[in-house]
C-alpha cells in the first residue's frame, strides 16, 4: 500500500512538471551546427552540418531543459570544399551510405542557479555511441521576436575524440611532423529553437 502511494506522488510529480514545459524545436535558418579540426598540426578546418532536426522541453518557470533529441544527416557535411566532402561522406570517415544519421540525446543537465551549463548526453556516429559533454558558454535564454514566436537560445561547445567512433582514417605528414587530420574535433554549436504550438 506505502509502495503504490509512493509511485502515484511521483507519478504525479513527473506529470506536473512535464505539463509546464513548452515543446521547441531546432529552428534551422537560425542554428549552426558547426566544428573545427586541426589540419596538418599547425591549423584549424572548419565545418557544419546543413540538414537536421531536433526538439527539447523548457518549463519558463524553473529554467529547466529537458529532453533534447538532434537527428543529424550525416550527408550534410560542409566543409567549403567539394573533394574533402566528398571524401568525409566516403568509408574512410562518415560512410553516409551505411549510417546515414548522426543522432544526440541528452541524459542529464547542469545548472548553475537557474541557468543550465552542461548538457551531458549521448552521441551517436558510425553505429557507435558515446557519452559527451557539451558546456554552455552563453545562455540567451527565452525571448519573443517580432511575430510573437517563442524562441530559445544558447551557444554550447564540446570536444570528442574521433577515433571512438571508428573516424581513424589518417595520414602522416614529415614535413610538420604531424598528422593530416587531427584526432580531437571541437563543435561549436549555436542553437535557436522556436517553439511548437
Amino acid at each position: 500500500m506505502l509502495k503504490s502511494k509512493i509511485l502515484f506522488i511521483l507519478s504525479f510529480l513527473l506529470l506536473s512538471q512535464g505539463a509546464f514545459a513548452d515543446k521547441f524545436k531546432l529552428d534551422e535558418s537560425h542554428t549552426h551546427l558547426g566544428f573545427k579540426i586541426r589540419h596538418l598540426a599547425f591549423a584549424n578546418v572548419l565545418g557544419k552540418f546543413n540538414k537536421f532536426e531536433g526538439t527539447g522541453n523548457f518549463d519558463d518557470k524553473t529554467g529547466k531543459l529537458s529532453d533534447l533529441k538532434v537527428q543529424i544527416s550525416a550527408s550534410s557535411i560542409d566543409t567549403n570544399e567539394p573533394d574533402r566532402d566528398t571524401h568525409l561522406r566516403s568509408p574512410d570517415f562518415f560512410d553516409v551510405e551505411k549510417f546515414k544519421d548522426i543522432t544526440f540525446e541528452s541524459l542529464d543537465i547542469k545548472y548553475k542557479g537557474k541557468k543550465p551549463h552542461q548538457i551531458i548526453g549521448n552521441l551517436t556516429i558510425r553505429g557507435v555511441t558515446q557519452k559527451i559533454t557539451l558546456e554552455i558558454e552563453d545562455w540567451g535564454g527565452r525571448a519573443e521576436d517580432a511575430w510573437g514566436n517563442q524562441r530559445l537560445a544558447f551557444e554550447a561547445k564540446g570536444k570528442i575524440d574521433r577515433t571512438k567512433f571508428g573516424l581513424t582514417w589518417n595520414k602522416g605528414v614529415k614535413k610538420v611532423a604531424g598528422l593530416t587530420v587531427g584526432n580531437e574535433v571541437t563543435f561549436i554549436l549555436e542553437i535557436q529553437g522556436i517553439k511548437v504550438d
